[in-house]
């Protein structure tokens, strides 16, 4: 939980009382306060300051107590029956949960509202601009409020599946796409609520739905923009429900509940045909189950769109124009591989070129290109698919993944007799690519040979627009981003939050990466098995430019915040050449 920064200053305004108050309040020792007060002498920070870095406290217990001193209500239950979800209407959910407040009452001159930190001047204002009328303010602790944000939301909802049961006899129409829009109010309750569902994740262009059952309740998360957010709660009896319904828009097995299950669900939206991939797992309590959502109709972006820029991007242009090699695109999964690869193939595809592609499943179909599915139940693997292709004699081979020993060393060997070669690998980094083929089984020699470029890469979130603030580095953001110095001519901006971004601050996605270019000397250190920090010790000393150097371009040029980093790229390093 995050502080302001005027908190710690009333702190030391009352540090006459603060000690006793803490003491009566908190769960603080007369030794663990005495031991603070010898340091604040010694050292002149404030008592505050001091108990937190020591863990005595817990940063609410601060305001817990300011609250007492300032005589401002604070309250350790909510009445969840009490408040009018009405009253809600005006506030975003994801706005209550950024700045953990919900409005409880409403008058005809004021609003009350709890929250967990009565200093945010901003959130406050907000409310009074919106409610057009005096804030009165409660605190709770974070725990309290975020579990009465979810439950008030979630009466919004609860009339649509008030009476959800497992009815599947009826004789469902699943022999084509499923239209969204066309989901009539005599339909079954959970046919509406999980159409709902789907067309919510959809507008708001989430990329997975995630259905997780627990002891008592259901969580529903969207990944949107690469970060999870939860969206809603129904009681445990309603998964049995939804999970069949779901299964059957799928055409897998709804009475197979003990072994996971793989589909597809093909619905049209909007005039959009869009594809979700359908995944679900036994877990204690239920199917835990996760859709995937591709729009079919996304347009091919180019590499300048996609935030490639510079070096890596003219680099990137000329390894098009090779006629044999093979280059890799590593990182996480749905960190954007694919889209690079098809970025890439959109460059190549010309009426001089024969392009085939091996995918599971084919995400993009474009015009000119012969793409391959790959089905698991008729044995068409990569490996199959890819020996079935070399016969086909291409130019260029697109292969989804290389996930086995019989690809690699089969891509390997069509880039050795001319083929040129595109694959995504899982790897951290640029690297860690050899090693990995190596690992696998593929021999140095050939990995030598045959490679030409491994590229890297992450996905972060750009920041809106329309609000992103200015923002004046100080030496913690120095520190978090591992520089001495700040180009002077960096402009650094802070996500904010607004009705066009939805209060997230952030409105879009752009990549940062890294490209191992194959040379002698890299080739010499693949022959000799080097680990991949020494590769990636000679690559930098040559010229590379690493996923952190590359995301502190889009620091400085705000593009993207300095917290976008710390979670997006801190989190994957804890050392950097």
């Amino acid at each position: 939980m995050k502080i302001h920064e005027n908190i710690l200053e009333k702190v030391e305004f009352h540090k006459e009382k603060i000690g006793q108050l803490l003491l009566k309040h908190t769960s603080l020792t007369e030794d663990q306060l005495h031991e603070a007060l010898e340091l604040q002498e010694e050292t002149g920070m404030m008592v505050g300051e001091i108990l937190l870095k020591k863990n005595y406290i817990h940063p609410h217990d601060i305001i817990k107590v300011i609250c007492h001193q300032v005589e401002i209500p604070y309250v350790t239950d909510i009445k969840i029956d009490d408040i009018n979800p009405e009253i809600t209407n005006k506030i975003p959910i994801n706005y209550a949960k950024q700045n953990e407040i919900i409005p409880i009452l409403e008058t005809n001159t004021s609003v009350s509202v709890v929250m967990t930190d009565p200093f945010k001047f901003d959130a406050i204002n907000d409310l009074r601009e919106i409610f057009k009328k005096e804030i009165k303010i409660i605190v709770s602790s974070p725990l309290k409020v975020n579990d009465a944000i979810n439950r008030v939301y979630e009466k919004a909802n609860k009339n649509l599946v008030a009476s959800l049961e497992d009815e599947f006899e009826e004789n469902f129409d699943l022999d084509g796409p499923i239209d969204i829009l066309d989901a009539g109010a005599d339909e079954a309750p959970v046919i509406r609520f999980v159409n709902s569902i789907i067309f919510r994740a959809v507008k708001e262009r989430a990329t997975d739905i995630h259905i997780e059952p627990y002891e008592k309740e259901s969580v529903y998360r969207f990944r949107i923009n690469r970060v999870m957010t939860e969206i809603l709660r129904q009681p445990l009896k309603t998964q049995s429900a939804v999970a069949s319904r779901i299964k059957v828009m799928a055409k897998l097995d709804i009475a197979e509940k003990r072994l996971p299950q793989d589909g597809r669900i093909p619905i049209k939206m909007a005039g959009k045909d869009i594809d979700i991939r359908l995944s679900t797992v036994p877990v204690q309590h239920g199917e835990r189950i996760v859709m995937r959502i591709l729009e079919k109709d996304n347009k091919i972006l180019n590499l300048e769109s996609l935030g490639f820029h510079g070096k890596i991007l003219n680099d990137l242009k000329e390894l098009t124009q090779r006629k044999h090699g093979v280059v890799y695109v590593s990182g996480p999964t749905g960190h954007g591989k694919t889209t690079t690869l098809f970025a890439m193939l959109e460059r190549i595809n010309q009426p001089d070129r024969m392009i085939i592609t091996v995918e599971d499943p084919v995400e993009y179909e474009i015009h000119g290109i012969s793409q391959i599915q790959v089905n698991s139940k008729i044995d068409l693997s990569f490996a199959r698919a890819l020996r079935s292709i070399l016969r086909q004699n291409p130019d260029v081979i697109m292969v989804g993944e290389t996930r086995d020993l019989e690809t690699a060393e089969m891509a390997v060997q069509a880039s050795l007799t001319g083929h040129f070669v595109l694959s995504t690998i899982h790897t951290n980094d640029a690297a860690s690519a050899p090693g990995r083929l190596i690992d696998m089984g593929v021999q140095p020699f050939l990995i030598a040979s045959s490679l030409a470029a491994v590229l890297a890469q992450r996905l972060i979130r750009t920041l809106c627009s329309h609000c992103k603030e200015p923002h004046s580095p100080t030496d913690i953001d120095k520190e978090l981003l591992r520089v001495n110095n700040i180009p002077p001519d960096a402009t650094i901006f802070n996500a904010k939050g607004c009705p066009k971004c939805d209060y997230k601050g952030y409105e879009g996605m752009t990549v940062v990466s890294e490209l191992l270019m194959i040379d002698d000397h890299i080739r010499s250190l693949v022959l000799k098995k080097a680990d991949a920090g020494s590769i990636k010790k000679l690559a930098v000393k040559h010229g590379m430019t690493t996923l952190r150097q590359d995301a502190l371009v889009k620091v400085f040029s705000g593009i993207t915040s300095i917290d976008e980093i710390v979670r997006a790229i801190n989190a994957e390093e804890t050392t950097e050449d």
